[in-house]
């Protein structure tokens, strides 16, 4: 009997001291962390979760038992707000402690129950003095609730949603006495002061992504049809003029090449034997012509065939660098006569291309002032002059559309590599500060309204 009285005594003394210690808190995060971690010295439990209601069917959950601060964007919180979400628009204000399992929700919620949270839940809902619901405090188990944890948490759900109010008042009130406070003078000063930065002036720029590529590159086509055999140079490789740089398959050139030399061979022992008849068979002199004829035709297919077995070797048209994708992606692929293979370019001849957002198009003129950001070295920005603007818009590789731009580098500027990626930052006309922060709200609003 003294056991029983001395645990009863224990637990009222437990919560009494829990209770003190919820209505000292200072701050909401206080009040939060007490309520999801404080409470397990009372009611067993393996999670718990205080929810702040903010509408109806609508909240956030302000703190979880074992995590200081909650990651709302985390999976686990996601699938969480849309729980407690459900279970307050089937609630409501004043609602009784209910216990929840995976069988009352829906499926898209009750499917995912046991990844997340043990089978048994108990939602305590937290009501303020007014009736207004607060929020609610949800313990989950692995054991069902018993009546007497719903009679206990009945009454610390009470005490929790009496202090929560207060808590959320005044910090409430102190908000609204520190705006009232400066509301007058701040607004007064926040209108002059935006008002005088309204027209200062500034430069309209634009960022864009740009890339370093080579000036008046010459570009290596496919000579014939055919199939790449093989490449005697790799990417970005220094070569020099009438280097040899790829040479096509010249498999099926060679056999046609050599039927028609059969056919050539052929073609002038006919004419031979009618010219020999032709001496003493005047009637064989009718043939002579065909004969010569389609020796002559045959003659010209064989040297057609032998131009174009010379041009499967194709060479450097001039000294540079060899730019092109991976070898392996070209060996073996089948390519038809003009076909742009790669492209061999001066290293020390490059210029940049821009492409523009359409969205961030602001007008430019030729000789505007470029900086380039590149990726790998940001801290150093590269100046530039533009050199052309295209009129209109065309897609980019990303699938957007945008103006193509193009610009040349400074003088005394690093050389950066051809294929080099980076933001570039082009400058436009003088305008007020106004105008540069709401050019695209005075856009948007204007396609809307039709002026």
């Amino acid at each position: 009997m003294n056991d029983i009285l001395n645990r009863q005594l224990l637990s009222v003394t437990g919560l009494v001291q829990l209770e003190k210690r919820i209505r000292r808190a200072a701050t909401p995060e206080e009040f939060g962390f007490l309520v999801v971690n404080e409470t397990h010295a009372l009611v067993r439990y393996r999670q718990a979760i205080l929810w702040r209601r903010t509408g109806v069917g609508n909240g956030k959950v302000s703190a979880v038992s074992g995590l200081a601060l909650p990651d709302a964007n985390a999976p686990f919180l996601v699938w969480l707000c849309k729980l407690l979400k459900h279970l307050d628009s089937k609630a409501g204000a004043g609602g009784a402690i209910e216990a929840v399992d995976a069988s009352l929700l829906p499926p898209h919620l009750g499917e995912d129950w046991s990844e997340w949270l043990p089978p048994h839940a108990l939602r305590i809902p937290l009501d303020g003095i007014d009736g207004k619901c607060l929020g609610c405090l949800l313990l989950v188990r692995d054991e069902p609730w018993t009546d007497h944890d719903r009679h206990l948490m009945a009454y610390l759900g009470d005490a929790y949603a009496h202090s929560w109010a207060a808590l959320l008042d005044r910090h409430r009130g102190r908000r609204t006495a520190w705006a009232d406070r400066r509301k007058g003078r701040l607004s007064l000063i926040v209108l002059a002061l935006a008002a005088g930065l309204a027209w200062i002036p500034v430069r309209q720029s634009a960022l864009a992504p740009a890339e370093v590529i080579p000036r008046e590159p010459v570009v290596v086509r496919a000579p014939i049809d055919g199939v790449i055999d093989r490449f005697e140079v790799r990417p970005n490789e220094l070569v020099a003029e009438g280097q040899l740089l790829l040479a096509l398959d010249p498999a099926r050139l060679q056999n046609r090449l050599d039927v028609a030399r059969k056919a050539h061979e052929v073609g002038e022992a006919e004419y031979r034997q009618a010219a020999q008849q032709a001496v003493f068979d005047p009637r064989s002199k009718t043939n002579l012509a065909i004969f010569q004829g389609r020796m002559e035709q045959n003659a010209a297919e064989v040297a057609y065939l032998e131009s174009l077995l010379d041009r499967i070797e194709v060479k450097a048209p001039r000294p540079g660098i060899v730019i092109f994708d991976d070898v392996n992606d070209w060996i073996g692929k089948p390519v038809s006569i003009g076909e742009r293979i790669l492209v061999v370019a001066d290293p020390g001849e490059i210029e940049l291309e821009i492409h523009l957002p359409v969205a961030d198009a602001i007008a430019l003129e030729r000789g505007s002032e470029v900086t380039l950001f590149l990726n790998v070295d940001p801290q150093h920005p590269i100046a530039g002059t533009l050199t052309f603007a295209s009129y209109q818009a065309g897609p980019t590789p990303e699938g957007a559309l945008a103006y193509r731009l193009k610009a040349s580098l400074s003088a005394d500027a690093a050389r950066p590599r051809i294929g080099m990626k980076g933001i570039a930052k082009v400058h436009g006309e003088e305008t007020t500060l106004f105008y540069y922060i709401m050019r695209r709200p005075l856009a948007a609003l204007r396609q809307r309204l039709g002026l």
